[in-house]
C-alpha cells in the first residue's frame, strides 16, 4: 500500500498524514512529552473490523486483515498530531468465504478497481482525560467524506525489545450509502438484508519510530 511520508499539516493526500488516532495518545502534559514523535502501527497486534446488522435480527462482524499506518503524536499540544491509515479492501475477512468474495466485489467495495480504503486526519481534539476525537476524510472506492472517531488512550509502555509503544481503541458509526455502498436485498416479512448503519471500531498498538 505504500504509505507514508510525514508531513507538517493534515491533508489529504495519501503520502503524508499519519494514523487513525494518533491524538488519541498525549494530553497536554509536561509529563507525557517523551512520547512525541512518529509511530507505525503494528499491524500483528492490532484489529480494525466493523459489525453491521443482518437481516434486521442478528450482527455480522468482520475485519480488515492487512493495513498500514502512521501516527504524529504531539505531547505539547494534542491538536497537533495527525493521523493516517490504508486498510487493504481484498483482506476483509467476516469467516465466510462466499460472503468475503460478495464484498469484494462490485456490489459493494469493488476491490479490483478500488483496493484500499483511506483515512487522513484533518482534526484533533481532547475531549476530557484520555478521551480524544480525530476528525478526518475517509475515502471509500471514490468518494471521500468526512468521518470523526472517538478514541480512548490506553497508555504506553516500552515491550520486551525495547521498542516505545502506545495503544489506543475507538469506535465511530456510518452510513455506508454516503459512501455509494447501496446494495441491498428486500425481505418478505418487511425490511432489509443489510442495515445501512456499519460500526467501525479499532484497537490500536503502535511503536515509536527510532
Amino acid at each position: 500500500m505504500g504509505l507514508f511520508t510525514r508531513r507538517s499539516n493534515a491533508t489529504t493526500t495519501a503520502t503524508t498524514a499519519p494514523a487513525a488516532g494518533a491524538v488519541a495518545t498525549l494530553e497536554a502534559d509536561p509529563a507525557l512529552a517523551a512520547l512525541t514523535g512518529d509511530y507505525t502501527i503494528d499491524a500483528a497486534h492490532s484489529s480494525i473490523g466493523f459489525t453491521v446488522r443482518h437481516a434486521m435480527v442478528t450482527n455480522v462482524r468482520g475485519s480488515f486483515g492487512e493495513h498500514e499506518g502512521l501516527l504524529h503524536l504531539d505531547g505539547s499540544d494534542p491538536s497537533r498530531s495527525t493521523a493516517a491509515i490504508d486498510l487493504k479492501i481484498a483482506s476483509i475477512d467476516t469467516g465466510i468465504a462466499d460472503r468475503d468474495n460478495h464484498l469484494r466485489s462490485g456490489d459493494f467495495f469493488d476491490a479490483e478497481q478500488f483496493p484500499v480504503m483511506r483515512f487522513r486526519s484533518t482534526e484533533a481534539a481532547q475531549l476530557g482525560g484520555t478521551a480524544y476525537r480525530v476528525t478526518g476524510e475517509l475515502t471509500i472506492k471514490d468518494v471521500t467524506r468526512p468521518l470523526s472517531i472517538d478514541l480512548e488512550f490506553n497508555g504506553s509502555a516500552k515491550d520486551v525489545y525495547g521498542n516505545e509503544r502506545v495503544g489506543f481503541e475507538g469506535s465511530t458509526e456510518i452510513l455506508r450509502s454516503d459512501w455509494g455502498l447501496t446494495w441491498n436485498a428486500a425481505l418478505e416479512t418487511g425490511g432489509v438484508m443489510v442495515s445501512d448503519k456499519v460500526k467501525l471500531t479499532f484497537d490500536i498498538s503502535a511503536v515509536k519510530q527510532a
